[in-house]
């Protein structure tokens, strides 16, 4: 089975549009070379993005009001309708070749939800699938979504957990099919560590993915990144 490097990046708080042409650099790179994949942790601003399904009445809210609210608003090329991503989530941008082992979309959104499921399960929450919804949910609500993108079996966009998010921003989105939302924190009751979140997902990625143990640390190319790479099998 082939192998390649996993790249995995902490980026800290990047706005949306700086972390989407990241992802097109990086999502032009795999396509080309095919011999590394990236993972991108990273934490939003307060911004909406609408994806293929979304609908014109999806955000509630007018133009002034979401400036008032400090809200940025995106179209995007990914699956599913408006979700919210900010301030108190980790959010997870796989660039990764799903080709020649893995080209399967519906058995890579089942990944990413099992990852997201273990790495809630870590820290005590029951999470679970429900028939015909994308995401991972809690007896308390949806608590992650994902939305994918997926060019020559290269993928793009990926999940948003709620660590310690202020939920009512939800409240100006019909997000998904309107079911309820929740977070870690709200769960749990004390605030979440972020890192440490970030970190069992690193670790339930790697597992989930197939990927081993570190070939090489990165040495801080930039202030806003922690690098490890390790390789996955793919």
């Amino acid at each position: 089975m082939h192998q390649r490097c996993l790249e995995v990046r902490r980026l800290g708080r990047v706005g949306y549009a700086n972390a989407l042409e990241l992802q097109k650099e990086l999502e032009a790179e795999v396509i080309e070379r095919r011999q590394q994949d990236y993972l991108l942790l990273l934490e939003h601003p307060h911004t909406f993005t609408l994806g293929r399904r979304s609908q014109s009445n999806g955000v509630l809210g007018t133009a002034e009001r979401l400036r008032g609210l400090g809200v940025e608003v995106f179209e995007t090329n990914r699956g599913g309708k408006v979700t919210y991503h900010g301030v108190g989530q980790v959010v997870g941008y796989p660039i990764i070749s799903l080709s020649p082992d893995r080209e399967d979309v519906h058995k890579y959104v089942r990944d990413l939800e099992e990852v997201l499921i273990r790495t809630i399960g870590d820290f005590g929450i029951e999470a679970f699938r429900i028939d015909g919804l994308t995401g991972v949910h809690t007896v308390g609500g949806k608590i992650a979504a994902i939305g994918v993108h997926i060019k020559r079996w290269v993928t793009t966009h990926g999940f948003a957990l709620n660590v310690n998010t202020d939920l009512s921003y939800y409240n100006w989105i019909i997000s998904c099919e309107g079911e309820p939302v929740t977070s870690m924190e709200r769960l749990l009751g004390p605030e979440v560590d972020m890192d440490e979140v970030a970190e069992r997902l690193e670790e339930n990625f790697r597992i989930v993915f197939g990927c081993g143990q570190s070939c090489s640390t990165g040495s801080g190319e930039a202030e806003i990144q922690a690098v490890a790479r390790v390789p996955c099998s793919g």
